[in-house]
């Protein structure tokens, strides 16, 4: 099945090697905040497949208050809102949920957006033509403590955090000497089972220190922190 919705494609493949499971395996609860009508409404026809869709809002102010009522587990966010920003709403919601994955879906693809994003909390950008697949699996890998980023940006992230890094040269005062040998390797885009094998650990000791680095630089992910390194605010 394919379904066109402006402004973003949004699409069910149906060619997937491995199928996500139905919707009566799924607990999830997922709040989607988009300003388009036809959008959202196919969104969410979509997603009630796989997760449970507890609440919709079509404005910044409308989210929060959804997000206060049904305490979802994750969202997904439009950027470009009436009134108050995607960006903007993110940071809210973090604020008062810390434990929430927000998963940014949106049709900006710059870098200056991806950013602000991330660093208002973000655990996940993806685009609207993504696959229904891929939304569904941006918001586990949030859930799972991971985070996922389009395909289509990816590279350009990772040059622009390795650029920003070369220039950095500020200490990191709060991380050991192998947090920091860790979190240099997370900016560069290594996951966990190549740091281990860089750094000659186990691949529990580079989580243990993941999540030390996650706690010290107060992010919720290691996207966050990798762009916190780069941006010498730790």
């Amino acid at each position: 099945m394919n379904v066109d919705l402006t402004p973003g494609t949004l699409r069910n493949s149906g060619h997937r090697e491995d199928p996500l499971p139905a919707r009566q395996d799924e607990t999830t609860r997922v709040v989607v905040v988009d300003d388009h009508e036809l959008f959202l409404s196919g969104l969410v026809n979509l997603l009630a497949e796989h997760v449970d869709v507890v609440g919709t809002a079509r404005t910044g102010e409308e989210a929060l208050d959804v997000v206060d009522r049904v305490r979802p587990e994750a969202v997904l966010m439009d950027l470009n809102l009436p009134g108050m920003s995607g960006v903007e709403t993110t940071r809210r919601l973090m604020s008062a949920h810390p434990a929430l994955c927000v998963v940014i879906l949106t049709v900006m693809a710059d870098e200056d957006a991806l950013m602000a994003a991330i660093l208002a909390g973000a655990a996940g950008y993806l685009l609207k033509n993504a696959p229904i697949e891929d939304i569904v699996a941006g918001v586990r890998v949030a859930l799972s403590g991971g985070s996922l980023v389009a395909p289509e940006l990816t590279g350009k992230l990772l040059r622009s955090l390795r650029h920003r890094h070369t220039e950095t040269t500020r200490p990191r005062p709060h991380l050991t000497d192998r947090e920091r040998e860790v979190l240099d390797l997370m900016v560069e885009g290594y996951d966990n089972a190549e740091i281990a094998r860089r750094l000659f650990i186990s691949q529990n000791t580079v989580k243990n220190h993941v999540a030390s680095i996650l706690g010290k630089l107060e992010v919720s992910n290691r996207l966050q922190a990798a762009v916190r390194a780069v941006r010498s605010l730790t």
